[in-house]
């Protein structure tokens, strides 16, 4: 036994192996992970502010983290790992940008606050990505936070240490020449995607005199954005972008088929909504769907502020509930809507499926209590005082984002092309696309002549999940390592019922109190009987 001891010992020095026992395989690490692990040739260092004293709930929190980054360690020594106490350092933290959160915990029927850290920093060589640990989800429950959270960790360690170890490949091009938003609009979503791949601006009014050469250098680009065009597109700069899509090219569709801005409506309390003719209508028909010119009005909604006095020489405002600003929950049904934040609309329009040979995913829509207005139609800031008739909200969910995937036939296909290019193809390779009827789901706010962070409203500082949806979705039409694919994985926690476990407190108390003496008694009474009768 001795010697037998002694080599156990030395064999499990030598090779290590873990096992996962559990049902939903919450400590096996997906095949992306691994290949992304693998690769990380030098030391890299991942401090976790999660050291400290916390209530059970965020103590989970606190394992669970812990479990994933032996887990990862053990797949490679060069990522090692520490828990620092933020208490002392908090100051620091919050200059760099680490914001502390405020949790109400209910503990014997009493609600406290805990200040936490919830972040974690990932470090390689001169590169830092800091880590998010605790999923804001909007209008979810403190456990469905929490369960959130941890079906996350794999996906933000992964992402994270994808991100400071490998190089830019991918190049986007941002597509500028239609009137798209300005850059200042979509700063803080373009600073973001810098850190994945190459961004450059590209306009279309050079196909008019050199199509070949115009059609050449978009083939240089793996991915398109077109954000809220506002000019029409010719029938040249069509064909460079459907002959885009047949070379496997990627796009990324932001579309705004109706003219309702916000500037003119805030100025006189009201605005004529009418469609925009954008010449994009051929394209996306013979792609599988349609862009309809109408308005989504939701009863679930944000906000919109409003001037409502003046104290002193200052403006007072108000937030209301605008139905014109649906607040767009996601079904979960793929990696790029997982687990994710509502998505802050602005006059979104509503998208038709049609049949064809492309399979088509439904990643955003509206509630079921909504509807659409058609247009030309008068949007008026008075209908906020009127009371809502609920049943009228009753044509349920309407779809405003759409993945596109297959073999895309070109809207060209049996037609004169508006020029000649080398190598022109009526049928595309497999390929994919995403399509957004709203065009300021890119928009970030500004202030002072500043960008905000995308998502973010800077009346309520309510945060939505505008840049994670568009982050998930660029990923997923470049990614090459299945990374985006991590998101879809589900963890089930098991929580324990606060209201009932207080209200039955005692009655448990005392079960675990008496009822081991009871037992204790019994064999004691039954030891002494049987010890009496054997020596009498």
């Amino acid at each position: 036994m001795l010697i037998g001891l002694v080599l156990l010992n030395i064999i499990g020095s030598k090779i290590y192996k873990r096992f996962d026992l559990t049902e939903d395989n919450r400590y096996t690490l997906s095949k992306a992970t691994e290949k992304i692990v693998e690769n990380v040739k030098d030391i890299t260092t991942i401090t976790v502010y999660l050291k400290g004293e916390f209530p059970a709930e965020f103590k989970r929190l606190q394992t669970e983290t812990k479990l994933h980054l032996e887990e990862l360690k053990a797949r490679n020594k060069n990522i090692q790992f520490r828990f620092v106490n933020p208490t002392e350092i908090a100051q620091k933290l919050i200059e760099s940008g680490l914001e502390p959160s405020r949790l109400q915990i209910q503990e014997n029927g009493k609600l406290s606050e805990i200040i936490m850290f919830p972040w974690a920093v990932v470090s390689y060589k001169d590169k830092t990505e800091n880590v998010s640990l605790l999923k804001d989800v909007f209008s979810n429950s403190q456990d469905q936070q929490l369960e959130s959270s941890i079906q996350n960790l794999e996906f933000a360690f992964a992402n994270a240490i994808h991100k400071v170890t490998s190089e830019k490949s991918k190049k986007i091009a941002v597509l500028r020449g239609n009137g798209e938003l300005n850059d200042i609009y979509i700063a803080d979503f373009l600073r973001k995607l810098g850190e994945y791949y190459f961004l450059a601006p590209f306009t279309l009014d050079s196909v008019a005199f050199q199509p070949q050469k115009t059609f050449e250098q978009i083939l240089e680009f793996d991915l398109t954005i077109i954000a809220k065009p506002t000019e029409k597109f010719t029938e040249a700069e069509k064909f460079t972008l459907d002959q885009f899509v047949m070379n496997g090219g990627k796009t990324l569709w932001l579309i705004d088929n109706v003219q309702a801005e916000l500037d003119s409506l805030m100025q006189t309390g009201e605005t004529l909504a009418y469609p925009r003719d954008l010449g994009l209508t051929d394209l996306f028909f013979n792609y599988g769907i349609r862009i309809n010119s109408d308005l989504i009005t939701d009863l679930y909604s944000s906000e919109i502020p409003l001037a409502t006095g003046n104290i002193g020489n200052q403006t007072q405002f108000n937030q209301f509930l605008w139905e014109y600003f649906p607040l767009v929950n996601s079904i979960n049904n793929h990696p790029i809507n997982n687990n994710i934040e509502a998505v802050s609309t602005k006059f979104a329009n509503s998208i038709d499926l049609l049949d064809n040979n492309i399979q088509k995913i439904i990643l955003l829509q509206s509630s079921p209590l909504s509807k659409s207005v058609g247009t030309p139609s008068i949007i008026s800031l008075r209908t906020i005082t009127q009371k809502r008739n609920e049943a009228e909200y009753n044509k349920g969910n309407k779809p405003i984002s759409v993945l596109l995937e297959g073999k895309f036939k070109s809207a060209y296909f049996e037609r004169i092309n508006p020029f000649k290019i080398a190598a022109s193809k009526e049928n595309g390779v497999e390929n994919k696309m995403l399509v957004i009827a709203d065009g300021d789901v890119i928009a970030n706010e500004i202030s002072k002549g500043q960008p905000l962070e995308l998502g973010l409203n800077k009346w309520t500082n309510q945060r939505y999940g505008n840049k994670e949806f568009l982050l998930n979705a660029v990923n997923y039409l470049l990614d090459d390592t299945g990374l985006i694919n991590i998101r879809s994985k589900k963890v089930k926690l098991d929580f324990l019922n606060k209201e009932k476990a207080f209200e039955e407190a005692t009655k448990w108390q005392l079960i675990n109190i008496l009822f081991p003496l009871l037992i204790l008694a019994f064999f004691g009474f039954i030891f002494n009987y049987f010890r009496k009768k054997k020596y009498q």
